[in-house]
């Protein structure tokens, strides 16, 4: 059987699309699945990220990166999908026609939505393209502060829009920016405490959700 592939898409930009897609490669890479990430955004910081793993650790075990075009994701997807476990696909920070490749090849939209009413609103193009191509879309809470008072009005505001979305959260924490620049996972870090229950949760609901 194919591997499985996560298209991971957030119209306002900051939402942490990359670090979440670089966090969860390197957790299934970890429990032995193989993985291939899949930059479609310009801005290249995912393979800026793997290319620093790889020149940090001497190898990047269990994990493949390839890059493709908005309209060139549907041909490397389907050949990363023959050799990988799971494909993750990190796309621009935009909501248009072009990203409509990277959520066909879907099966699972992962949403990330920092607590805000903004980055809710900015939800709506993609909820419509993503309806379009009948793909599922799960959100999640992405950079959560500690006792943010608006955490529990975003959640009931997600729940009346109707997407679904996982119990796991992700904290705001000063260890997933410092893991980017180092080319690792903020879990592999020393200060890095608390990020592995975080994603750690974040992977086994999405193991599940997708039969992984």
């Amino acid at each position: 059987m194919n591997g499985r592939v996560i298209t991971v898409a957030q119209q306002k930009g900051g939402s942490g699309k990359t670090t979440l897609a670089a966090h969860l490669a390197v957790w299934f890479a970890r429990e032995g699945r193989r993985v291939a990430l899949l930059d479609t955004d310009p801005q290249g910081s995912l393979g800026r990220w793997f290319m620093a793993r790889r020149e940090a650790t001497g190898g990047a075990p269990g994990l493949e990166f390839g890059t493709a075009s908005a309209w060139g994701v549907g041909y490397e997807a389907e050949k990363l999908k023959k050799t990988a476990d799971l494909v993750i696909i990190d796309t621009p920070p935009k909501i248009d026609a072009d990203l409509r490749p990277a959520l066909r090849e879907a099966d699972l939209v992962l949403l990330p939505v920092s607590v805000s009413h903004m980055d809710l609103w900015a939800t709506e193009g993609l909820l419509e393209l993503a309806g379009r191509e009948r793909r599922p879309v799960m959100a999640v809470l992405n950079r959560v502060p500690p006792r943010a008072r608006l955490t529990n009005e975003v959640l009931a505001a997600i729940d009346e829009v109707g997407i679904g979305r996982t119990e796991a959260a992700i904290g705001n924490r000063v260890a997933y920016a410092e893991a980017l620049g180092s080319g690792v996972a903020a879990f592999e870090l020393p200060r890095g405490r608390g990020t592995a229950d975080e994603i750690g949760a974040l992977a086994r609901e999405i193991a599940t959700t997708i039969g992984f």
